[in-house]
């Protein structure tokens, strides 16, 4: 087999080994422009949450403020006080520094008619139907947080059943018959500065996050600029290897 005849398969070998070089190199960019805004937003995050978790606590907004929330109110120090319907609390399947086991929510009137859902704390699986309950009427200081709809990935949440894998509060409100207005975001309990550990154990929101984007976006770069060193060589490999003209 003569040149002539080598010189198209070459030629097509060259420019599909460029083409998935390119490709590559564009998708490691992409990746690593993804990871800046990652990073981006989890240092807003950082801020957002270190700022309103020192904060001094204040009311919890009712109707006429819930169309004003956003997402620079998530964790905000709130306090309500109201009646506690134990009878409507329901369990969450959770995953916590404890282990495995259930947030426990509970209504929580603070004014007829009008309903907050509270994150009690975590319990453990032995004490799912057996959960200690305190005076009803009680005044909680907590982290406001945004309802959680539908479930989570591969576990939808199933009211009928009882069974719950977020707290969406829209549907925990309409499954437990909360009749009235119910807030449109949960608050997540702490516990009174040195009181001694109970069930349900509050204070365990996570609020430390991990960052690594940076790491990530410069691993893509990185990989990145190794595919456009490899355009690079296959490019000035071929020119030295064609004949002279």
């Amino acid at each position: 087999m003569d040149a002539s005849e080598r010189s198209p398969r070459s030629l097509g070998a060259l420019v599909a080994m460029l083409a998935a070089c390119a490709l590559a190199c564009a998708g490691f960019v992409a990746l690593g422009v993804w990871q800046v805004h990652r990073l981006a937003w989890k240092e807003a995050l950082i801020a957002r949450v270190d700022r309103n978790v020192h904060a001094a606590p204040i009311p919890a907004p009712g109707p006429d403020a819930w169309g004003a929330l956003t997402a620079d109110d998530e964790y905000r120090r709130v306090q309500a006080r109201g009646r506690f319907d134990y009878g409507r609390e329901v369990l969450v399947a959770a995953t916590t520094e404890l282990g495995a086991g259930y947030w426990v929510l509970t209504p929580l009137e603070t004014a007829p008619g009008r309903w907050l859902l509270v994150n009690r704390g975590f319990v453990p699986p032995e004490l799912r139907g057996r959960v200690p309950h305190g005076a009803p009427e009680q005044s909680v200081t907590g982290l406001l947080r945004p309802g959680e709809p539908g479930g989570r990935l591969f576990q939808h949440n199933d009211p009928s059943a009882g069974r719950w894998y977020s707290r969406d509060v829209a549907a925990i409100a309409a499954a437990q018959g909360l009749a009235g207005t119910v807030a449109p975001y949960f608050v997540d309990a702490q516990p009174q500065p040195g009181a001694a550990p109970e069930w349900p154990r509050a204070g365990l929101t996570v609020l430390r996050f991990r960052n690594d984007h940076l790491v990530y976006a410069l691993t893509w770069f990185a990989l990145a600029a190794i595919m456009a060193a490899a355009i690079g060589y296959l490019v000035l490999d071929a020119r030295r290897r064609s004949p002279p003209a």
